[in-house]
């Protein structure tokens, strides 16, 4: 038997065992607190959506959930930066499923030149991608790492992208399945409305310990959706679940958390 061919060591087999490179996707799965935070439910007391007023009590909410929906809702307010005629926001929260949707101008559907593809596949669908790397600028938006919504495509069962780019006349749609992990071929298509971007997902809820979408984790994110009305400029309108939110300035949101006082 050649030196080759020798069976492994105790030892080495030891050491091998203890020392482990994992893939980039195995190690967001695998350690996620690095990623979004915590998966495990924790109490805490946070302010969160009641009666159309912010109240301030105990809930018991997952972290690294919370992040993953605050990821994709982010991206569609800071939209606004790159587009001001942006105006309107829509989010709609399911027992199994979350959509954010934004009219501002769509994910350029272009095949990128050194990657070989679609760039709504690259930015939402391969880690360490995104739009916002120049050091050089000042960044007025969220996101710099290549993560982003990826995250939230990691941590769920299903995730789609639906957006038109005006200027390519394309309309993009495109889902990905099990944590990322499978690729669906991209459907393209001509399109002549005005652009936009919807994301579907449904968050893998078993890895965050739940069987599904509890009361205090619907009222936070609901709360979280009326932080953007609140936030963003006065021409955004932003909906929930169909509902257009009475809240279009800084002012109205505050007066949400006191007792009394009209929004």
């Amino acid at each position: 038997m050649s030196a080759l061919a020798k069976p492994m060591s105790d030892r080495t087999k030891a050491v091998s065992k203890k020392y482990q490179k994992k893939s980039h996707l195995q190690h967001i799965k695998e350690r996620p607190d690095t990623y979004i935070g915590s998966t495990e439910a924790r109490e805490e007391e946070k302010w969160v959506l009641h009666d159309g007023k912010m109240v301030r009590r105990s809930i018991t909410y997952v972290p690294g959930l919370f992040k993953i929906f605050d990821e994709i809702l982010v991206n569609a307010a800071d939209n606004k930066r790159r587009d001001q005629s942006m105006k309107v926001i829509k989010v709609n929260i399911t027992a199994d499923s979350i959509t954010v949707e934004n009219d501002g101008a769509g994910i350029p559907v272009v095949m990128h030149d050194r990657q070989n593809m679609w760039v709504p596949q690259m930015v939402l669908g391969e880690l360490l991608s995104g739009d916002n790397y120049d050091d050089s600028s000042d960044r007025v938006v969220g996101g710099r790492n290549g993560y982003g919504a990826k995250l939230a495509n990691v941590f769920s069962t299903t995730f789609c992208v639906e957006t038109v780019d005006s200027k390519a006349k394309k309309k993009y749609a495109q889902t990905w399945h099990n944590n990322m992990s499978i690729c669906e071929k991209p459907k393209i298509t001509s399109a002549k409305r005005k652009d936009y971007t919807r994301i579907t997902f449904a968050p893998d809820f078993a890895k965050f310990g739940l069987q599904g979408m509890t009361s205090d984790i619907r009222s936070l994110f609901e709360k979280r959706v009326y932080d953007i009305a609140g936030t963003t400029p006065k021409d955004v309108r932003v909906y929930l679940n169909g509902i257009k939110l009475p809240i279009s300035n800084f002012k109205q949101y505050c007066a949400m958390y006191f007792e009394g006082t009209a929004v």
